[in-house]
């Protein structure tokens, strides 16, 4: 028996054979060609191909992982037709007389360097995502396969570190783990794993060769180990503690429909995240409450132009009336940053993550804005839905936001709309900014729920996909804890309630910490909701809040 530690990033325990990923070997060479135009009518017809082959991905991963799962592959599809990169290959293909294979491979390699090498931790972040359009274009180019999986049994797959595109062309029913030499905690692929509720551990220094494919294995997903060849005492035990797990599943679906009541009557709306109409099923299996954040900039990002009123309304609709009197909290156009969609035409800009985003390009663009919020009010009509603003940092802002909304609710009236007259609005506290004047946003609000991705990479300073910092970045840093009761008591302290919707509400090992800071509600993935609910049913909470003192 030999055992690795890695570090975990999805509990559970996985017992199965070990397959070794093996990517496509990509051998490039250069190759002198005396026909550019024919080189760069190559190139132009991988590029084609590789957006096909992302749109493919990217409707895979909504049907396995949800639309949040799936965002990535959008953002590929935008970095394939970037006007920089399409000229830098051109560029090549044209003054050296090469091939379009080298002339693709030496641009991803010179951008590789270039993101790598920048003091900003989001391009750094974007490096591997280069790397990976690289090798689809060299791929489409050269007719190759994707590599993947040799096995006909389900498998604990074993890698250098997988991209997110590797992850969701395998077959979902043939993995059990993933394991990977690299990786961070909060990549694309691990937080896909975590929603497909696959153990995963990375950092994991297992050799990638025949020494163990094909070898049968553990992956212990509470212990960050990987066991290979486990003896008859350690198997029996993880055998035992797989089937313990089991009989947790089956206890979880005895949860559905119960109230999310502690031992003590202490009340919390447990909520799901959704982008897309897809997800409506995962909602409803699911036994969420509602949902408390709708996505809406995945009708603009799977999008070729502005969506229309009459477009949004009817998916603000479809979404309001499946819910059937369930509260659905619609969060306006939030992208920028590493949402992008070319017809906005933004500028490009050395800190996106601090740009043109979310509030900022609705308060700018208000034809955008109110083509979209008289959507969501006309939608109002046919169940019960709330509107959330994303990246508020001010009153100011909030006030200019509500004012836009009467001036719509009175074009409304004008033109004979039915809408609900008392919608509430509410704002994501996403910003130590937002956090500071949480009183004074609070009383201009209904509710308040707080994003605690960006929260917590702006309070850092860090930015949670940079690997590299993994070690210093902790979402259970003591500021933003007292950040999360600071909100909560600003917002009830004016009569608004308080939500969490970032990944944090999700985390199992918070959950009674945010019932004693008093959040009304947690907003999370749909496989969330019943893991939370028994850790709420079996919470008193003023007990522990004696414990904790």
């Amino acid at each position: 028996m030999t055992i690795y530690d890695g570090k975990a990033v999805f509990e559970g325990v996985a017992i199965g054979k070990l397959s070794v990923y093996k990517k496509q070997e990509q051998s490039v060479k250069r190759v002198k060609t005396d026909d550019a135009e024919a080189e760069k009518k190559r190139y132009e017809e991988a590029r084609n191909t590789a957006i096909e082959q992302l749109k493919g991905l990217y409707e895979k991963a909504v049907k396995e992982v949800g639309e949040s799962g799936a965002e990535i592959f959008e953002a590929h599809q935008l970095m394939v037709d970037d006007e920089d990169f399409i000229e830098s290959v051109e560029n090549i293909i044209e003054t050296e007389s090469v091939n379009a294979e080298y002339a693709v491979a030496q641009t991803g390699d010179n951008f590789y360097k270039m993101f790598s090498e920048m003091e900003e931790e989001y391009f750094r972040g974007r490096a591997a995502d280069i790397k990976d359009i690289t090798e689809r274009l060299i791929n489409a180019l050269s007719g190759a396969g994707a590599g993947g999986i040799q096995s006909e049994e389900p498998v604990i797959v074993v890698a250098d570190d997988l991209a997110p595109s590797e992850t969701v062309q395998m077959d979902k029913d043939k993995i059990l783990s993933f394991v990977t030499v690299h990786g961070s905690a909060n990549s694309h692929t691990s937080i896909l794993a975590k929603t497909m509720s696959i153990p995963a551990l990375i950092g994991c220094p297992v050799p990638l060769d025949d020494s163990v494919d094909g070898k049968l294995a553990v992956v212990d997903g509470y212990e960050g180990r990987l066991y290979v060849e486990p003896d008859d005492e350690v198997l029996a035990a993880k055998k035992k503690l797989l089937l313990e797990e089991e009989e947790k599943k089956n206890l979880l679906e005895r949860l559905k429909g119960k109230e999310n009541v502690t031992l003590d009557g202490q009340k919390i709306n447990l909520y799901a995240n959704i982008g897309n109409t897809k997800d409506l099923g995962l909602v409803l299996k699911n036994d969420a409450g509602g949902i408390g954040l709708f996505r809406s900039e995945f009708i603009y990002l799977g999008s070729d132009d502005y969506p229309t009123e009459e477009e949004q309304f009817a998916i603000y609709k479809q979404v309001a009336q499946t819910l059937a009197g369930k509260k659905v909290i619609i969060r306006t156009l939030d992208i920028g940053a590493d949402k992008q969609a070319d017809y906005f035409d933004l500028p490009k800009e050395e800190n996106p993550a601090m740009g043109m985003r979310a509030i900022r390009i609705c308060l700018t663009r208000p034809e955008v804005f109110k083509t979209q919020l008289r959507a969501i009010l006309r939608a109002s009509a046919f169940g019960k839905i709330s509107i959330m603003f994303p990246m508020i940092i001010s009153v100011d802002e909030v006030k200019k936001i509500k004012a836009i909304v009467e001036d719509i609710k009175k074009e409304l009236d004008a033109d004979g709309f039915a809408y609900d007259k008392n919608i509430e609005l509410g704002i994501m506290i996403e910003t130590p900014a937002a956090v500071m004047v949480a009183d004074e946003l609070a009383e201009e609000v209904d509710f308040f729920s707080v994003g605690t991705n960006d929260l917590t990479q702006y309070t850092l300073a860090i930015d949670r996909q940079n690997q590299s910092l993994d070690e210093f970045y902790d979402s259970h840093h003591p500021a933003i804890m007292r950040m999360l009761a600071m909100i909560a008591d600003a917002a009830h302290r004016h009569g608004a309630w308080a939500g969490i919707c970032g990944e944090l509400g999700a985390d199992l090992s918070l959950t009674k910490e945010f019932l004693a800071m008093g959040y009304d509600e947690l907003s999370v993935s749909p496989g969330r909701i019943l893991p939370i609910r028994k850790t709420v049913l079996e919470t008193n909470v003023a007990e522990y809040k004696a414990g904790r003192k």
